[in-house]
């Protein structure tokens, strides 16, 4: 009983810690909630108030009439959805790769991969820019998908994973016959459904939430993305916050059903599966 209450005592300090951490960053997200319920007038009325005093949905209402919604949403999905596929997959090819082949000049590949996570992506903005627009991309969506595809942290994340693999379990598939697209598709890409699920639900985000390289690539308001059609609501003298909060909780439901959908299956997921001796 006094081991059990000393238990008790020592969490109650960390436990208390996590609650107050919680706290301090759940109040910004609750606030920016509530102030999309609140009047233009009320939002910068002293005191400050952190429930709304009339509760209102004229700026959802507003918003919805301002910018279409269903075209860039459209957009949108259409950028992040194909980007995350392909990212999952090439990242998984070449985390494989380098995890189970031997080759010198995999070690330079792998090292000049990895030195890119060192690169602000202010860096290699421009060059990316005039190659896109070499191929002739410029203004597509196209060209907003073909340089996200690949990314050093996608390609770390599945080769760190690979590499745990025993290479007994691969050598034992080609002893039975298979090829090295088999021990890919069926055993290797199985075995790393936590780390693809992960990397999509990252992916996914990254790119529903991107703003500066599709407003240098995309001139044409049809092919906007949703993060650029929420800039068109800044004016140049004012800005109408009631209308823009409204915009930006609206951007945010996808991310929000993506998280509360797929967050299961990582947390239940056993990233040792089938590795066992």
């Amino acid at each position: 009983m006094r081991k059990k209450s000393g238990e008790i005592r020592r969490s109650i300090l960390p436990t208390t810690m996590l609650w107050v951490l919680a706290i301090l960053m759940a109040f910004p997200l609750l606030w920016f909630l509530l102030s999309s319920f609140k009047g233009g007038g009320e939002l910068f009325t002293y005191p400050l108030s952190f429930l709304p005093r009339e509760w209102t949905v004229d700026g959802y209402m507003r918003a919805w009439e301002r910018i279409d919604f269903v075209r860039y949403f459209g957009n949108t999905i259409v950028v992040a959805t194909l980007t995350t596929a392909l990212t999952v997959f090439f990242c998984a090819t070449a985390g494989y790769a380098l995890a189970k082949y031997r080759a010198p000049w995999l070690s330079v590949f792998a090292l000049c991969i990895l030195s890119m996570t060192m690169l602000p992506g202010e860096v290699i903005l421009s060059p990316t820019f005039s190659v896109v627009r070499d191929l002739g991309f410029y203004n597509s969506l196209i060209g907003v998908i073909l340089p996200s595809i690949l990314t050093p942290t996608g390609v770390f994340m599945f080769r760190q994973f690979f590499i745990t693999v025993p290479d007994e379990l691969l050598d034992a598939a080609r002893i039975d016959g298979a090829n090295e697209l088999s021990i890919f598709f069926r055993i290797m890409l199985p075995l790393a459904k936590p780390i693809m699920l992960t990397l999509a639900i990252i992916s996914f985000q990254w790119r529903w939430n991107d703003y500066i390289f599709p407003l240098i690539i995309l001139s044409d308001p049809k092919n906007f993305t949703l993060q650029i059609a929420l800039r068109t609501l800044l004016g140049s003298e004012n800005i109408d916050w009631a209308i823009l909060l409204a915009a930006s909780v609206i951007s945010m439901i996808p991310l929000v059903l993506l998280y509360l959908v797929f967050q299961k299956y990582i947390t239940s997921s056993d990233i040792n599966t089938g590795l066992r001796d």
